[in-house]
């Protein structure tokens, strides 16, 4: 099963970084967001995948190609530029890297790499957040529900301590509280080929027409995760997700390696 990426937004609210490169490639912890977010499913044995690109595509492009030869230890013979790569240690992922125009939206950018899905059900989620989600539990509840399209539903993270009153007095402080009210998309997608008809073309937003519709269907099954979630639009969210790892306090980290 193939894991479709949207690698191609403007990342306009964290203009600091995307002025020079895409929003996906903001590191954390010395490695893109996109590379945490793709290991994320390689830990639950998804490793083929298929980045939807836009803007300043070819830094993501580049940071692939070289991906092995910077990782890897090299000798290189300067009379002739031959070059011997050695001792190199990477993940066995396989990428697609397909530019999907730079104004396209999420729902148009699905349908232009349909055509690389395999006409079979695929993940799918976003290049800017991270979370602690069972892969493999996602995709058994897909199956059991049937549905064309389940979306991981999670707890927006609360911005601001929490104060519980009793007329002027505070009973409880609470420091910024984990879990916010309600639950919202939080990426993560599981998708059926029938899913693809809803979506017309390049301008259409997949969480507008398309979601809306097939929810008017009963056809979006919600998979409630309450563990960790956390997007990444300001540089506020940066830094809280580079200090998560510094300390070695990501949730999302599942695996051992650095």
């Amino acid at each position: 099963m193939k894991t479709l990426i949207l690698a191609g937004g403007f990342g306009t609210r964290l203009q600091e970084e995307t002025v020079v490169i895409p929003k996906p490639m903001v590191e954390i912890g010395g490695r893109p967001i996109l590379w945490h977010i793709m290991k994320i499913y390689a830990t639950h044995g998804y490793k083929d995948f298929v980045i939807a690109l836009g803007y300043k595509g070819d830094a993501i492009k580049q940071y692939f190609l070289n991906y092995h030869l910077l990782r890897s230890s090299v000798r290189v013979r300067l009379s002739d530029g031959h070059v011997d790569v050695y001792q190199g240690c990477c993940e066995d992922w396989s990428l697609d890297l397909l530019d999907t125009g730079l104004e396209t939206q999420t729902g148009g950018r699905i349908k232009r790499v349909a055509s690389w899905l395999d006409k079979e059900p695929f993940l799918l989620t976003y290049g800017d957040g991270v979370e602690n989600v069972n892969i493999r539990e996602l995709m058994e509840f897909h199956r059991q529900h049937g549905k064309l399209v389940t979306v991981t539903a999670v707890r927006p993270p609360a911005r601001f301590g929490g104060l519980n009153l009793n007329s002027d007095l505070v009973t409880e402080f609470i420091e910024k509280p984990n879990i916010g009210d309600g639950w919202i998309n939080g990426g993560f997608f599981v998708v059926e080929p029938g899913a693809l008809k809803y979506i017309d073309g390049d301008m259409t937003s997949f969480e507008r027409e398309p979601l809306e519709r097939i929810a008017s269907e009963g056809q979006l099954a919600a998979y409630r995760h309450e563990g960790f979630w956390q997007c990444m639009d300001t540089l506020r969210d940066v830094r809280l997700l580079n200090s998560l790892w510094d300390t070695g306090r990501a949730p999302w980290r599942t695996w051992e390696d650095v």
